[in-house]
């Protein structure tokens, strides 16, 4: 019996597990390159901060291998059966949208090839940037992305543009069959429920890190305050 994870059952898993498995496959990089071989699930919980009985649940959940008593888990294992459950290991292409400076940095971003994507193309209005490239990702007219798409086959689309341009973006890519959009515009989109829309919204990520750096101030006051006592 093959000890692969089913990669399939990674639809059972939370959406807090998925986000939580990319961080514990970086820190697992780290420290193979540190010339460690074997981790514990403590030692992983210690380092990132997390409860340690969340993080054996989060790794049973894409991989079979376990840790075992007085040894923990092989990092070597641990990490293909990660990057095997994430889809790492094969490559989806994908296209943007909207070559600005968020697009350009994005185009620019070779992490992304470590996740298993690649960017294909990239497309824009703007006559000054067709038919320009950009670390080798050439630029082009977006009233080619339909033929495009489909005659590279891509089916996740990456939005940069600003917002009021977001929607007919989105539509010019579901003509083009795009099944997958991230988004980076602040835009509502309007789709139909078969095509997946991941909302990277930078607003909410600053006001989560806002509010959790207040508490931590407020903390750090009561204690100081109590010292003073």
């Amino acid at each position: 019996m093959s000890n692969k994870p089913n990669r399939e059952s990674n639809q059972m898993v939370s959406k807090p597990t998925l986000r939580r498995l990319p961080m514990y496959l970086t820190y697992l990089k780290t420290q193979a390159e540190a010339g460690k071989t074997n981790i514990s699930a403590t030692a992983v919980a210690n380092a990132l901060g997390l409860n340690e009985v969340q993080v054996r649940k989060d790794l049973s959940a894409a991989s079979k291998s376990g840790g075992k008593p007085k040894i923990g888990y092989c990092i070597a294992k641990l990490t293909a059966d990660l990057e095997e459950f994430l889809g790492y290991q094969n490559t989806k292409s994908a296209i943007l949208v909207g070559v600005g400076r968020l697009g350009g940095a994005l185009l620019s971003f070779r992490g992304f090839q470590d996740c298993g994507m690649r960017i294909a193309a990239a497309f824009d209005n703007d006559p000054q940037k067709i038919g320009t490239e950009i670390d080798g990702i050439r630029v082009y007219n977006i009233e080619d992305l339909p033929h495009i798409c489909k005659l590279i086959n891509v089916h996740i689309g990456i939005i940069t543009t600003k917002p009021e341009e977001a929607q007919a973006v989105c539509d010019t890519m579901l003509r083009g069959g795009i099944r997958a959009i991230w988004n980076f515009s602040t835009a509502h989109l309007d789709t139909s429920p078969d095509v997946i829309v991941h909302h990277e919204n930078l607003a909410v990520s600053l006001a989560m890190i806002s509010h959790d750096l207040e508490r931590v101030l407020r903390q750090e006051q009561r204690r100081n305050a109590g010292e003073e006592q």
